[in-house]
């Protein structure tokens, strides 16, 4: 996949153009297969972006071995996530690979960096992450999840996010009107290319400073010398 993003990060969808308009119903259930596997592919994510933090600290380098692998992971999640419940762009059904699929409809590429700052990586997963961490979490639910107290005990209870409710209005729509409305599609693209641009600053790929904004459309904006942008990155100094 060629990078032609401003970011390092390079996720694109292409909708289809014809939808089952009963399909994302059942889709819950087509995707317990994958929710499975990438359930332990999500451990051993976290365990290696463990080893990559200790790796970056003293060389300064993200071995590649690992950055292919959890990129990988990023790109399968992405596949999912585009057939199900984050878009419901696609009746595909997602292949069951880390690899790139140029034929798949949702893609993902992370730009490999040959250097990054041993003192960032203290302090960007968490607190340079922050103000990202509170937005996504409107976009996913997260920010609605609580612990309380029930009758029986203690439960965790869960919120819809904006990309949720946003999907079950495009199902709705898909289900009585056929058609899949494409400024809720160009706006759901925005709202997950966020997220995973924040998912892979959080785990140590890039030092690039996730954007404050929402980039919509199927597509990631062209880089600065290809197009003139309003908004560039938000630059971070180095520590």
């Amino acid at each position: 996949m060629v990078q032609n993003s401003a970011y390092p990060l390079d996720l694109e969808g292409e909708r289809s153009p014809h939808l089952s308009r009963w399909l994302w119903l059942v889709k819950w259930l087509l995707i317990v297969p994958h929710g499975i596997v990438l359930f332990f592919l999500w451990i051993v994510f976290a365990v290696l972006s463990v080893v990559a933090f200790f790796a970056i600290l003293f060389t300064g380098h993200y071995p590649r071995a690992i950055f292919n692998f959890n990129v990988g992971v990023l790109r399968w999640t992405w596949r999912v996530s585009y057939y199900s419940y984050s878009a419901l762009a696609t009746d595909r059904y997602p292949p069951f690979s880390l690899a790139d699929d140029p034929d798949y409809p949702a893609r993902l590429s992370v730009e490999y960096p040959q250097s990054l700052s041993r003192g960032l990586v203290l302090v960007k997963w968490w607190l340079l992450a922050l103000p990202h961490y509170l937005i996504i979490g409107v976009f996913t639910g997260a920010a609605f999840a609580g612990y309380t107290q029930v009758r029986d005990g203690n439960a965790w209870a869960y919120g819809s996010g904006l990309i949720g409710l946003l999907v079950c209005i495009a199902g709705l729509v898909l289900l009585f009107a056929d058609r899949y409305p494409r400024g809720l599609f160009d706006l759901l693209m925005g709202m997950n290319r966020w997220v995973f641009r924040v998912s892979a600053y959080a785990a140590l790929m890039t030092d690039q400073y996730p954007p404050l904004r929402l980039d919509m459309g199927a597509s990631e904006p062209p880089r600065a010398s290809e197009a003139p942008t309003l908004l560039g990155p938000d630059p971070l100094p180095a520590i």
